[in-house]
């Protein structure tokens, strides 16, 4: 083999082994670059779980705050109507009262 040759091979294979490094860091950046997307997506999506799950608590306590007025507002009829009732017999007491006491 001629010492070109010798020089073309030596050439080839420094150009092969710097191609292989390169190679391999381009495959590194590739993996570390594609990491991180993946930790922006999840922590992206954390994100977006935790705004919504704020929103549906947000929804939930205008809800139980809506219910309990409706059936503060239920309660409050009720013990009127019971209170008129008994407002309304209480003078029917009293005469059954009297006239028990009278007779007696």
């Amino acid at each position: 083999m001629s010492l070109e040759a010798v020089k073309q091979v030596a050439e080839a294979e420094r150009i092969s082994k710097e191609r292989r490094v390169q190679a391999a860091l381009d495959a590194k950046k590739l993996v570390a670059d594609a990491e991180k997307a993946g930790q922006q997506a999840v922590a992206e999506s954390k994100n977006l779980a935790e705004a919504q799950a704020k929103n549906l608590l947000a929804k939930a306590e205008q809800d139980a705050a809506g219910d309990a007025a409706r059936i503060k507002k239920q309660a409050d009829a009720d013990c009127a109507a019971l209170r008129s009732k008994a407002e309304g017999r209480l003078e029917e007491a009293a005469s059954l009262i009297v006239r028990k006491v009278v007779d007696a």
